[in-house]
């Protein structure tokens, strides 16, 4: 168990500790009444403004606090974006700076609650052991990011933020058959304390949605970091290279992992 993980059982109080929780699923209901009432009404842009406020309290809830580097970096257009992949709050966090549509594993559709959420953002879901379903995934994918940005997690899976896992390359064919352009997207988590790499927020193995949240609330110490780079972009007449696109996304965020979490 690192350091990290060990002092965070000690942070904060017992009755803030309970407030807290009471705050997360007040915040949470909020979303679901929204969701429910006004979302059916609303255009894009006014479901933005009500994602990114809405990611915005859940963090500092949480106690998190976001930084961005290089936000212009971001195309004015629809765009793909590649991140790698860390916690449940990676989502949130992103939502805060630049609200995007996301790709996620299957199984998120089954969570509590959060599940109902992703589907009502419009969430695309994935089956990792379908090859079938992946095709049909990225022209649904292809289709999307003619008018709308999309971000997703490569590896396939979450680590514990020091390193980068193999991208997988088959996603980024969607970039390619719409044209848009690929941002890489390094995604960090710090103790404010400290300055260093915290792995608090990591949702790994077996655990638990309830029992990663009630970690986080009890480490409010957080930083969570975006670092966006220069897109790169597919280039129209040629071959798919979906490699290439997923190969210098995976090495721009490793690079950073490296230097800054390590």
């Amino acid at each position: 168990m690192t350091s990290q993980k060990q002092s965070s059982h000690i942070n904060t109080p017992t009755s803030l500790y309970i407030a807290l929780w009471f705050l997360v699923w007040l915040h949470v209901s909020r979303g679901v009444i929204t969701l429910l009432i006004l979302f059916p009404f609303l255009s894009t842009n006014s479901k933005n403004h009500h994602i990114q406020s809405w990611s915005k309290r859940l963090l500092e809830i949480f106690g998190i606090e976001l930084n961005v580097n290089h936000a212009n970096s971001l195309p004015q257009s629809s765009y793909l974006l590649a991140s790698n992949h860390v916690s449940w709050l990676d989502i949130h966090a992103i939502n805060a700076f630049k609200p995007v549509r996301f790709v996620a594993k299957s199984e998120v559709a089954s969570w509590p609650i959060f599940g109902w959420m992703a589907k009502q953002l419009g969430t695309v879901f994935i089956r990792r052991d379908s090859s079938r379903n992946a095709r049909q995934v990225v022209d649904h994918m292809a289709a999307i990011l003619k008018t709308q940005s999309i971000c997703i997690f490569p590896e396939g899976t979450s680590t514990i933020g020091k390193s980068v896992q193999t991208f997988k390359p088959n996603l980024f064919e969607a970039a390619a058959i719409s044209e848009v352009p690929v941002c890489a997207l390094a995604l960090a988590y710090f103790d404010r304390s400290t300055g260093k790499h915290s792995e608090v927020p990591a949702f790994i193995g077996d655990m638990g949605l309830i029992g990663s949240m009630a970690g986080i609330l009890k480490n409010r110490r957080l930083r969570v970091e975006l670092t966006v780079f220069a897109a790169a972009k597919a280039t129209p007449g040629l071959p798919i290279d979906r490699k290439a696109l997923a190969s210098q996304s995976q090495e721009q965020i490793a690079q950073y992992l490296a230097k800054h979490c390590n």
